[in-house]
């Protein structure tokens, strides 16, 4: 087993061109500029009155140029989006759930979902510019910043928006509205954040009541770095009024702090989750020196769930919500 030195990088391992509607200021060649103007102005109000009913038709799915606000400054996109390479898993599954799939042209090797996303053999951590810029993208969406690849397609005019991991629950929503802007998918993008709302309101609101809260530890890996709530996947737990037991060992805030044996020992978690991305599963965890003292070992609490699930920040967090609720037990102390 590979042992993390950046734990961060295994938890994850986004408009409509509005034509200007001009009028014809020549004077009909047989008329005098007296008997032009009503004709000029009829035609200007038709132009304004079909101008208004293109910004009306189009509302929802956003006009151009627009400038999305992130986190690295301005982007500019002139034209809505019609071939748009995702770097990103998350993005991808963003610019699906929102309506942008039909924009896609192809995405990275790790973007497996939905099962319609045009997976290619493009790497996301090793991206190549020349290999991007021969599918002749009006839009790349990166997961990571990555100065030589952004300064190689803004030199070919391509407009780049970067989505880092995100830290926190609100990262979700900003990026999928950030993807709204920039694909002219504004409805779609409001349509998934609400739904996501509404799924996690729901989902703590079903969460059982306890005498104790459920006290989880997350496994990355077995070198027992953990999620704790400073991190994305951690708050996720945090949403459900849990314990987690990786939190004194990230006194920093670092997010993902790697936990001593005898951390995890006292820390008695009554919920264990770990993912599918190694070769080893519940039994075998169960089965470490020391851990059948553990709540959750004695208890069979144990979950195995999809390492995409939980270390993507899109869509599906409610899918991986009910999971864990699913899944977890009622702790009584």
């Amino acid at each position: 087993m590979k042992q993390l030195t950046r734990p961060l990088a295994f938890v994850i391992a986004a408009v409509l061109l509005v034509g200007a509607c001009g009028s014809d200021d020549t004077a009909d060649a047989t008329g005098t500029e007296a008997d032009s103007a009503p004709a000029e102005d009829s035609a200007t109000a038709e132009a304004s009155a079909a101008e208004a009913a293109s910004e009306e038709e189009t509302a929802g799915s956003g006009t151009f140029p627009v400038t999305v606000e992130t986190s690295s400054g301005a982007l500019t996109i002139g034209a809505q989006p019609e071939r748009i390479v995702s770097m990103s898993s998350t993005a991808t599954e963003m610019l699906f759930a929102i309506g942008a799939g039909p924009q896609v042209t192809a995405v990275d090797s790790l973007s497996n979902y939905p099962s319609d996303a045009p997976i290619t053999d493009l790497s996301a951590f090793e991206p190549n510019l020349e290999a991007i810029a021969a599918l002749e993208p009006d839009l790349v969406v990166l997961g990571f910043p990555n100065d030589e690849l952004e300064t190689g397609l803004a030199d070919l005019g391509v407009p780049v928006l970067v989505q880092a991991p995100a830290a926190a629950v609100d990262d979700t929503y900003d990026q999928i509205a950030q993807l709204g802007e920039a694909t002219g998918q504004l409805d779609g993008a409001a349509a998934v954040n609400a739904e996501i709302r509404a799924g996690i309101e729901a989902i703590v609101a079903e969460v059982p009541e306890s005498s104790e809260p459920v006290r989880v530890y997350h496994e990355i890996d077995d070198t027992f770095y953990s999620a704790s709530s400073a991190s994305f996947i951690g708050q996720m737990y945090e949403l459900l009024g849990y314990e987690n037991i990786a939190d004194p060992a990230d006194p920093d805030g670092n997010g993902f702090p790697q936990l001593q044996v005898d951390q995890i020992i006292d820390g008695d978690p009554t919920l264990i989750v770990y993912t599918n991305a190694y070769d080893y599963g519940a039994d075998d965890i169960a089965g470490r020196p020391g851990w059948e003292s553990l709540t959750a070992v004695a208890n069979d609490n144990i979950v195995e769930v999809d390492a995409d699930l939980s270390s993507r920040w899109g869509p599906r967090i409610v899918e991986f919500l009910q999971l864990i609720v699913d899944s977890s037990p009622v702790a009584t102390g």
